[in-house]
């Protein structure tokens, strides 16, 4: 099938109904799908249409991430990043182990997008365009939260190049602690527009239903050293900026998932915001700020300049460079290795 993905989650739950159904529409497509454990992963864990990988099987990859990344922390996902795109995936779709596909979530993608443009408008609350009702994304700096948007028939619609592209959650969406504290849920989104978001705009972005072409593979980089909250939304601030040297757009598009979300502790979880209240306009000042450099082979050079800025903030800790390097060494590695095998097959298919 052209155009074919590999799904990438992690879990510490036995196989639950999501978990189920995403091996069930992976196993009838012949899709990789594979689950990243933890240590409260259950020691038994077998579902068919699945590759799931225990801490043990992961230090046996003889990635130099999966070695050193710290245990009981959601950055390990990086993991399953890492054994889809060394299985020859071209295409990684990430989602979560309480967000149930729907039809639409098995379709094809595509890269190129013909969305409505937005760009230069700072930090723009994007959910707006696809409900009436007060809502916005976890991670949109608070201040942010209110500010008007541009009207949705003032946008331009243009053809967009989205290497990077996040799917809404209907249901019991991925919104902030201070939001489920205080206002209504489920909620449904509109499926009727999609947004890309370009130069000088800010949205965050989440790993819960979010497709990445290879060249924005890097960008996948989940930091371990920083809050469980922020993980993803830290990473969405480093795509972002790093995508604006090379003309890319987020594409942010209509729900494809349901989520019937796990059990949280919602003071837990707000403990956990806190830094992202505090400091992700500070975060988005400092990235906006730095000096970065035009092209897909200077991403790697891009994202490590990107991290050392939020260590020197002290936002994330020190201790994330090493992780990182291991990372970027790890891609590099399996980007050689996939070249040596094309060559191969020329090779082989040039043979009388």
């Amino acid at each position: 099938m052209k155009n074919q993905f590999s799904v990438v989650v992690t879990s510490v739950s036995a196989p639950n109904p999501v978990l189920r159904s995403l091996a069930s529409g992976c196993r009838e497509r012949e899709l990789p799908f594979f689950v990243v454990g933890d240590v409260r992963s259950p020691a038994d864990f077998q579902l068919e249409g699945c590759s799931f990988y225990s801490l043990e099987r992961q230090r046996q990859t003889g990635l130099r991430f999966a070695a050193i990344c710290p245990e009981r922390h959601y950055a390990r996902k990086n993991i399953g990043y890492l054994l889809a795109i060394q299985a020859g995936a071209e295409i990684i779709v990430e989602t979560d182990d309480d967000n149930f596909p729907r039809p639409t979530f098995w379709n094809q993608r595509q890269r190129r997008q013909r969305a409505a443009a937005i760009q230069d408008t700072g930090c723009v609350n994007t959910h707006a365009y696809f409900s009436d009702v007060t809502i916005w994304p976890r991670g949109l700096p608070l201040e942010a939260v209110h500010r008007p948007v541009p009207s949705f028939e003032t946008l331009v619609e243009i053809e967009a190049d989205c290497p990077i592209q996040m799917g809404l959650v209907d249901g019991d969406p991925d919104v902030d602690a201070i939001y489920r504290l205080i206002l209504p849920l489920p909620i449904t989104f509109r499926c009727d527009r999609r947004i890309a978001i370009g130069h000088g705009s800010w949205s965050p972005f989440n790993s819960q239903n979010t497709t990445w072409w290879a060249d924005a593979y890097p960008l996948m980089y989940l930091p371990s050293y920083c809050s469980f909250r922020m993980t993803d939304i830290w990473r969405s601030f480093v795509a972002q900026r790093i995508a604006w040297t090379n003309s890319w757009s987020i594409l942010i598009h209509e729900p494809t998932v349901h989520q019937e979300r796990n059990v949280h502790n919602l003071i837990r979880d707000f403990e956990d915001e806190v830094p992202g209240y505090l400091h992700n306009m500070k975060i988005i000042e400092k990235l906006e700020g730095l000096r970065l450099v035009a092209g897909a082979e200077n991403i790697s050079a891009n994202i490590q300049r990107c991290y050392e800025a939020l260590v020197e903030l002290s936002v994330i800790g020190s201790e994330e460079l090493p992780l990182l390097e291991a990372w970027l060494a790890d891609l590099a590695q399996l980007r050689r290795l996939a070249r040596s095998d094309q060559a191969l097959a020329r090779g082989a298919v040039a043979m009388p």
